[in-house]
């Protein structure tokens, strides 16, 4: 498996229909909250499979900027919180709320659980939440990559995203939906997070590739991605 970050929440995964992964299987192609340029950042066209949009918000749901693999025309698409099964990846859709007001002032959001090659993946896209609910960690369950907001102003910062860590011990932690060089969106850095979660010497990597056998970290490590 290999994750990449196209910046802000927008991340490509390519993943093996097998599980495990052996070389030469087919692979599928996952886009989850493609912006648009009003974010400031260049995403460019992307290719997938299944696209995954965790809410109608104009940085998390430019549909336009991916297109299908040749002969498909467009991406499966999801959009809303459900179960799903497309080209063997699993995927959980979990209703949470943009706010810790219960929705009230972003309204909804929906975290992404996926299986593939063995290894479960859950975005939590814009999530203001300062904690997950004992029904929302129920319907997630055990996590081996995680990926998160902590900018703060319009989702979660660093300290309650250290929070969610804890709560969900992932095996990998992966940031996002922070300020970047060129972006518009008024959002904190990974600093801080970084400086609470004891990791500021962490070195930022092009992308991650990832198998099973890579999954034995006893604390949850954290892991920076380049755009």
């Amino acid at each position: 498996m290999q994750i990449l970050w196209k910046g802000h929440s927008c991340f490509q995964i390519l993943a093996s229909k097998g599980k495990p992964a052996r070389p030469g299987q087919e692979q599928v192609k996952i886009v989850i909250d493609p912006y648009d340029e009003a974010v400031g950042l260049k995403l460019g066209t992307l290719e997938a499979d299944i696209l995954l949009m965790t809410h109608d918000h104009h940085d998390h749901n430019n549909e336009k900027a991916v297109k299908g693999p040749p002969g498909q025309g467009t991406p499966f698409i999801i959009g809303n919180p459900g179960e799903y099964e497309v080209q063997g990846i699993f995927i959980k859709g979990i209703s949470s709320f943009h706010d810790d007001s219960e929705g009230k002032e972003r309204g909804l959001n929906t975290i992404y659980v996926l299986e593939a090659e063995g290894i479960k993946l859950c975005h939590l896209g814009d999530i203001g939440q300062k904690e997950l609910t004992a029904e929302q960690l129920e319907a997630i369950g055990d996590v081996d990559v995680l990926f998160l907001p902590v900018g703060g102003v319009y989702t979660i910062a660093a300290k309650e995203a250290a929070n969610i860590i804890g709560q969900l011990e992932p095996k990998i932690a992966i940031p996002m939906h922070y300020a970047l060089p060129g972006s518009k969106v008024k959002i904190g850095g990974v600093e801080e997070f970084l400086k609470i979660m004891g990791a500021k010497s962490v070195v930022p990597q092009e992308k991650l590739v990832l198998k099973t056998k890579d999954l034995v970290e006893e604390e949850t490590k954290i892991v920076v991605l380049e755009p």
